[in-house]
C-alpha cells in the first residue's frame, strides 16, 4: 500500500476510495476524504516522526484528524505508513435500558475513557462497573456472570493471556482485595469492551426485554379476549 505527500505538498493513497472510519460527530461509518495536508517543505525542514492530516467525513461534512507515522523522508516524496491513529474517537454507545443507576454511572464512566484511548482507565472502571453489578445481583448473580465469562471466552476463542487479564479487572478484586488491575493495549481493552457489554446484556437488558415482551403479550391477550360467561347449568 502507498501512501506519501509529494514535493508538492499532494497526498496520494492508492487505497483513497477504501478509507472509511466511524465519524466521531455524527457515527457514521463513512468515506473520509483528505482536505489538508502538511507543507512538503515544512516536514523536510522539521522532520517529525508523525504526521497529521486532516480529512472531512463524507456524511457530515466534520473534520477528522488522522495521525500517521513517517517511513521515509526522501528527496522527492515524505512517504507514511498506512496505518493511523485516530486523534478523535467515535463515541461508544451501549443502551443502558433495564440497567441499574449506579452500573450505568460506572461504565457510562468506562466508555468515555474508552473512547479517549484511556485504556488503563478504563479497565479501573471495568472494575467498578463489575464490583456494582455483583452487588446488585448478589453472590448467585456473581457466579452466573462469571460462568457466563467462561462462556464467551470459548464462544470468541478468546486467547488464554487476554481472558487472563479480562478475569483479572473484573474478579480479581473478588477472588483477591490485593489484586492489581494489569495493563492493557488498545486491542486487549477492545475485547474487554465487547465482552462487558455481552456481561450487562445477559445481566439485565435480556432480563428486562423479555419481561418486558410478556408483559406486553399479556396485555394485547387481555384486550383482545373477551370476558367469557360461564352457561348456567340446564335446569
Amino acid at each position: 500500500m502507498s501512501l506519501y505527500i509529494d514535493s508538492a505538498s499532494h497526498l496520494h493513497h492508492d487505497q483513497e476510495k477504501n478509507l472509511v472510519v466511524t465519524c466521531p460527530h455524527c457515527q457514521a461509518v463513512a468515506h473520509i476524504t483528505p482536505t489538508a495536508v502538511p507543507r512538503f517543505e515544512d516536514l523536510q525542514l522539521y522532520r517529525p516522526n508523525q504526521v497529521g492530516l486532516v480529512y472531512l467525513c463524507d456524511a457530515c461534512h466534520a473534520p477528522i484528524f488522522l495521525r500517521f507515522t513517517v517511513r521515509v523522508y526522501g528527496a522527492t516524496r515524505i512517504e507514511l505508513s498506512p496505518q493511523f491513529t485516530e486523534v478523535e474517537r467515535a463515541r461508544e454507545k451501549f443502551s443502558f435500558a433495564y440497567v441499574p443507576e449506579d452500573v450505568e454511572m460506572l461504565f457510562r464512566e468506562a466508555l468515555t475513557c474508552f473512547s479517549q484511548g484511556a485504556f488503563n482507565a478504563f479497565a479501573s472502571m471495568c472494575r467498578r462497573s463489575a464490583q456494582a453489578m455483583f452487588a446488585d445481583l448478589g453472590e448467585s448473580g456473581r457466579l452466573r456472570l462469571f460462568d457466563e465469562l467462561n462462556a464467551v471466552r470459548e464462544l470468541a476463542d478468546i486467547a488464554p493471556e487476554i481472558f487472563a487479564k479480562m478475569k483479572s479487572v473484573l474478579f480479581g478484586a473478588e477472588l483477591d482485595a490485593r489484586s492489581a488491575l494489569p495493563l492493557l493495549d488498545g486491542y486487549e481493552a477492545g475485547i474487554m469492551l465487547e465482552v462487558v457489554k455481552d456481561l450487562l446484556y445477559e445481566a439485565y437488558v435480556r432480563k428486562g426485554k423479555l419481561q418486558q415482551a410478556i408483559m406486553v403479550r399479556r396485555f394485547f391477550l387481555d384486550e383482545t379476549n373477551p370476558n367469557i360467561t360461564p352457561l348456567a347449568s340446564a335446569s
